[in-house]
């Protein structure tokens, strides 16, 4: 299944619910009292009963619909840097543990909406990457039990403002608007192996990264194991697991997102995230 959160642009409702083939079927019209979002239903663990509605004739096609990030409101957003060996060799990173940092949910967009540029900076970057949504809340979650946890798939444009990243990252990783969240949540049962994807981002049509999940050097189960150890993880919570080479900081010369630019993260058996660049009014 592919489950979207988004706003019905006749009535401005937020709602959710699936996306098909014949467009999208509003679930929170029929859910909503009981669960209000997706994240809801992922804590209640409800997610088999949104099956019974892949047979529903769709209520709005994708053009009537404003997409919201999959998970609006998620209590954490772990971000993992440096998990794909050439981007190591590009910042020349050794550490051994993962390298993580933390989003905060008024950072994010979603699927064919702005990005927003700070006007304090020129040096946005683009970060395509996989994104993992927790379906089963817990803590010291063993590797070998790790992907029972994880409720599905999604896209990340994980923008970084570099020259506001300074010894950490934090500074550059939660400007609003700076990272996309979508089009929708695949559902784990569709992705027999997500360390087998391809993943790509493109910026104005051009072909700027390019990788393979399996070379991600701490994998799913590894990180699921290793946040969940000095933090308990959440129904809705993400994780996002890295991105390949290729980020504009380390070109030459650099390449930074700029207003009027469109920029796509696509992932093989998930499909393709993309949104405008607009700089930001303050």
């Amino acid at each position: 299944m592919k489950l979207i959160s988004f706003i019905e642009r006749k009535d401005n409702r937020k709602s959710y619910g699936l996306f098909t083939d014949r467009g999208v079927v509003d679930i929170g019209q029929y859910l909503a009292k009981d669960y209000a979002d997706l994240k809801a239903i992922l804590a209640f663990g409800m997610t088999s009963i949104l099956k019974e509605f892949e047979s529903y004739p769709a209520d709005y096609q994708s053009n009537e619909v404003t997409y919201l990030p999959v998970i609006e409101l998620p209590n954490k957003i772990f971000g993992v840097g440096m998990n794909y060996q050439e981007k190591r060799l590009e910042f020349n990173e050794s550490n051994s543990a993962p390298t993580l940092f933390i989003r905060f949910p008024d950072s994010q967009t979603g699927h064919e909406d702005i990005i927003l540029k700070p006007a304090q900076s020129n040096e946005l970057d683009y970060e395509g990457e996989l994104a993992i949504v927790i379906g089963k809340a817990g803590k010291n979650i063993a590797r070998q039990e790790a992907m029972s946890h994880v409720a599905g798939y999604s896209c990340y444009m994980d923008g970084s403002v570099r020259d506001w990243q300074h010894s950490w990252f934090t500074a550059g990783k939660n400007w609003p608007r700076t990272g996309a969240f979508g089009p929708w949540l695949v559902t784990a049962d569709e992705i027999t192996d997500p360390h087998n994807l391809t993943i790509e981002t493109y910026l104005n049509g051009c072909k700027v990264q390019s990788d393979r999940t399996s070379s991600m050097i701490h994998q799913i189960p590894n990180l699921i194991e290793y946040i969940s150890t000095f933090s308990a993880l959440s129904p809705g919570d993400v994780i996002l697991t890295g991105s390949p080479g290729g980020v504009g900081k380390k070109r030459i010369p650099p390449l930074f997102l700029k207003e009027g630019d469109t920029i796509e993260v696509c992932i093989e058996r998930i499909g393709t995230l993309r949104n405008t660049v607009q700089l930001a009014s303050v």
